[in-house]
């Protein structure tokens, strides 16, 4: 039977090249959506197209983890698809509704970010780990937080998306480090400049910044960088590196004068 890996926020994006690269490489996967059910199903079509084997299957699964009713069902929903869950991919995140100078933040944009961003993949993957480990199977899992750069790299116009994931890269070293000693394994990715819907509204700013070399290798990353490192880790490429933080980026988050 072929492994499965719950993708939160699997419908497009950054998402959508994570589920098309686990597709591609012999992995079932549970894509998780929020409201773009069009966008989900169609991530689904294109993993079927991508599968390798017969034993793979691809199910769409509604949820907003910031709600908690929502999320507990994602949970039984995810244990139940195939019968087995491998691995989870803590994916899902939003920007800030609009862009405003850290003086201006309102509290209503800072707790949407810290509901969606952070609480919600905290717990999610507190309950996922807690079912795991009362059936003893710990073991050989594997837990993957996508972050940002932004969790160390400073943008005061969107504020409480920085904060929210320098969070979630602190959430990625404590479950690193309590799973340890059962086997699980915890990594962080930190994606930079990536071209997705997301980044669309900024896409003539980045291609400036792009042209005068703010990303030594000169040029936007894609969905499929970061479904490639996932891939990598889910595949024991880092057996012995959990609580790593792997920084795709092109070399944007590299000091220089």
């Amino acid at each position: 039977m072929a492994k499965t890996i719950l993708v939160t926020g699997g419908g497009r994006g950054i998402g959508r090249g994570i589920c098309l690269t686990l597709a591609s490489n012999g992995y079932s996967v549970l894509i998780n959506y929020a409201g773009n059910e069009e966008a989900a199903r169609e991530t689904q079509r294109l993993c079927s197209e991508a599968a390798i084997g017969s034993n793979q299957s691809f199910h769409i699964l509604k949820a907003d983890i910031s709600d908690s009713r929502q999320r507990n069902q994602l949970i039984e929903q995810a244990f139940l698809a195939t019968g087995s869950l491998d691995g989870l991919v803590n994916n899902a995140g939003v920007a800030p509704l609009q862009r405003a100078d850290l003086l201006d933040m309102s509290e209503e944009s800072f707790d949407r970010l810290m509901h969606i961003n952070l609480r919600g993949p905290v717990l999610l993957t507190q309950h996922i780990a807690k079912r795991w480990k009362d059936a003893d199977a710990l073991q050989g899992k594997t837990i993957i937080f996508i972050t940002s750069v932004s969790a160390t790299m400073v943008s005061v116009n969107r504020a409480e998306y920085c904060i929210s994931k320098a969070g979630l890269g602190m959430a990625a070293s404590l479950f690193a480090t309590r799973l340890a000693g059962e086997g699980a394994l915890v990594y962080e990715i930190r994606p930079g400049i990536i071209k997705t819907d997301m980044t669309s509204a900024v896409q003539q700013k980045y291609d400036t910044l792009l042209e005068q070399g703010i990303v030594p290798q000169m040029r936007w990353g894609l969905p499929e960088d970061i479904g490639r490192t996932v891939n990598s880790l889910l595949s024991g490429g880092l057996p012995f590196s959990t609580g790593t933080v792997i920084t795709v980026d092109g070399g944007l988050a590299i000091p220089r004068l």
